[in-house]
């Protein structure tokens, strides 16, 4: 039986989209092996986002070459859609492919096998109006399932390289969200994650068809209790979408939404489409919807030009808005973005000082967040039992706001729903004491008073 070995770098784009190449191996009778075995094909799925995420992916080829120099290597993802080039002249390297066209990849190898030479697979990504339907019936960690809903995005914010790499918006087919998401359920999960890569810009390019629409036919799947949104921008945060929101039993009380600088100025240079009044607008009127609403948010600090006040008026903005957590990044260049070539790069040192200053500011804001809810009982989906040998029995999962968990239970509790009393809230984990396992019937009867 012919054995694979897969390398995920990057985003839950990428690792979902690992996990669909892997089932089309799995079609064709491959065997699955770890990355660190020998392997008669390894593929690599790399990311571009920075320039760095393109070193650690030229490393991890060639970590595949040297393993076994007798195996087909195959590299996929993002740095191979943007940089095939590159990537064909690291000697060793047998198939590249890009971000679209994954099936090829065995008419490749096949290929490969027959003539010895490498092939570039790779073709013009700006010219697919086709979202690559992939099938991800179960994932290989199984407790939470992403399900991905889009592909590209439209935006070309001045920092951005994925418009490159992914493409320009389009959107799955409504039936085979729905056909996926039944799958998934069917398998056992009971929280969906909509993942892409401008997720909430879903159906955009369809004809009377959107987001919202999107969202109320999944909540009409049987035996899903969970509906979770990876990330929505501010600006597709629409009426419609709020009305859903508010009415739906199934999606989760928390939502990212990127925000990047909490400066008008910056938003301006960094070209994102909404100023600092519109975004807290929209989030004024979603908490109204959501009470109790976890938001969780992306910033960059150091954009190019950034100033000390620039900096305190994001810092201020997101003190006002009270994040659950925040995701902060130092701005890196990413050569071939307008941001790489603007004058006023912001000094190394400055850009750590102020990454350290919005850290402990979301450590605030998290720790504040999560003590609302100290002696609440709260639902938590475990996703894994935690290696402490004091407490042999800890598990780990999330409750639907968001909050990370740890509590006594047993193993055969991940998966499932659970409800969980907060004893000491804290940040990154909160404490609790197991209370009972839901079963659907109760869940459903609950839900509905």
């Amino acid at each position: 039986m012919p054995t694979v070995a897969f390398h995920t770098l990057g985003c839950k784009v990428n690792h979902y989209e690992t996990e669909g190449i892997w089932r089309m191996f799995l079609e064709k009778g491959y065997e699955r092996v770890d990355f660190d075995h020998d392997s008669d094909v390894y593929v690599i799925n790399t990311c571009t986002v920075t320039n760095s995420g393109d070193k650690k992916s030229r490393q991890v080829i060639r970590r595949a070459i040297r393993k076994n120099p007798d195996a087909v290597i195959c590299v996929t993802g993002c740095y191979a859609q943007t940089s095939p080039g590159e990537i064909m002249e690291i000697p060793g390297v047998d198939v590249v492919v890009g971000t679209q066209d994954r099936k090829n990849i065995f008419s490749y190898i096949d290929e490969h096998k027959k003539t010895k030479e490498p092939i570039n697979g790779v073709s013009n990504i700006m010219k697919n109006r086709v979202f690559e339907e992939m099938d991800v019936p179960v994932f290989t960690d199984r407790t939470r399932a992403s399900l991905k809903i889009q592909e590209g995005c439209n935006n070309f914010c001045t920092f951005c390289i994925i418009p490159w790499s992914r493409g320009l918006l389009r959107s799955r087919d409504p039936e085979s969200v729905i056909n996926q998401a039944d799958k998934l359920v069917k398998a056992g999960y009971k929280e969906l994650v909509l993942t892409g890569i401008h997720t909430a810009g879903y159906g955009e390019d369809l004809k009377d068809y959107n987001f919202a629409m999107l969202l109320q036919e999944l909540e009409k799947v049987e035996g899903l209790e969970r509906i979770r949104i990876s990330s929505i921008e501010a600006s597709q945060i629409t009426d419609e979408v709020i009305d859903v929101l508010d009415k739906s039993k199934k999606i989760v009380r928390h939502l990212h939404i990127p925000l990047q600088a909490g400066s008008d100025a910056v938003l301006a240079r960094m070209r994102r489409k909404y100023s600092t009044g519109f975004y807290k607008e929209k989030v004024k009127k979603i908490k109204q919807a959501l009470p109790g609403l976890a938001i969780t948010s992306d910033v960059i600090v150091g954009f190019p030009g950034e100033t000390e006040e620039e900096f305190m008026e994001t810092y201020n903005f997101i003190k006002e808005i009270g994040y659950s957590e925040l995701h902060v990044f130092p701005f890196s260049r990413r050569t071939g973005t307008p941001a790489s070539r603007m004058d006023n790069q912001v000094e190394d040192e400055v850009k750590e000082e102020r990454v350290h200053r919005l850290i402990s500011l979301s450590d605030q804001l998290a720790k504040e967040y999560a003590s609302n809810y100290e002696n609440e009982v709260l639902e938590v989906i475990p996703e894994e039992r935690i290696l402490d040998e004091g407490h042999p029995e800890l598990l780990v999962g999330y409750t639907d706001n968001y909050m990370k968990v740890q509590f006594e239970g047993t193993p055969d509790m991940i998966g499932k729903i659970v409800r969980v009393k907060i004893t000491k809230s804290g940040y990154p984990y909160n404490h609790g004491t197991f209370v009972r396992i839901m079963d659907n019937a109760t869940h459903a009867a609950e839900k509905v008073h």
